[in-house]
């Protein structure tokens, strides 16, 4: 997988970018000056990363991932991950009728949901699963494959399902392994 070199990411103008990032040359990046990244973090090829996103340490995003921030705004802290086309959302039209949608539409007849994103620490999301407006992934919370996250979850638990629902608690021996990491890499 081709990525831009170090020079060629300090060009697009990030709010932030730390060290060791990688991204795609076909990843797409709008408005650049509004996402950050922290050290040693991933996007992949045919990404999408638009608005206000905020991307920790250690974080991988996969192919074919949407992590559409808008005004609002996206994180995602410290070793989480995306896999292949995973879809997050900070907003969502009206789907009922009672207003129309799309955006060549004038505001005064839609109802936007907008609400923030945050995807907490050790978090992993399942492929092809999608992030709804306003959810938080508690820390160390693991999505499974296509699932459809509406609501918030509590740390460390698995869910899974559409909608998402919580089937166990996640294991903890990740903290143990996260230690191991050589100081530079974390």
């Amino acid at each position: 997988m081709p990525y831009y070199t170090k020079e060629e990411l300090k060009k697009m103008g990030f709010k932030y970018l730390g060290k060791n990032v990688k991204i795609s040359t076909k990843a797409s990046i709008y408005y650049p000056e509004t996402v950050e990244i922290g050290d040693n973090s991933r996007i992949d090829d045919f990404c999408i990363i638009s608005g206000k996103v905020k991307i920790g340490r250690n974080v991988h995003i996969a192919p074919f991932c949407l992590v559409a921030g808008g005004e609002e705004g996206i994180i995602l802290d410290d070793f989480s991950g995306l896999a292949y086309g995973v879809k997050v959302f900070t907003r969502s039209d009206d789907y009922t009728g009672l207003t129309m949608t799309n955006p060549t539409i004038p505001e005064k007849y839609k109802k936007v949901k907008k609400a923030p994103v945050y995807i907490g620490k050790h978090c992993i999301v399942g492929t092809n699963s999608i992030i709804f407006p306003g959810v938080k992934l508690a820390e160390e919370t693991a999505v499974g494959a296509m699932t459809l996250v509406t609501k918030s979850t509590e740390p460390w638990s698995v869910y899974f399902g559409i909608p998402a629902k919580k089937i166990k608690n996640r294991k903890k021996d990740l903290l143990n392994l996260e230690k191991k990491i050589p100081r530079g890499r974390r």
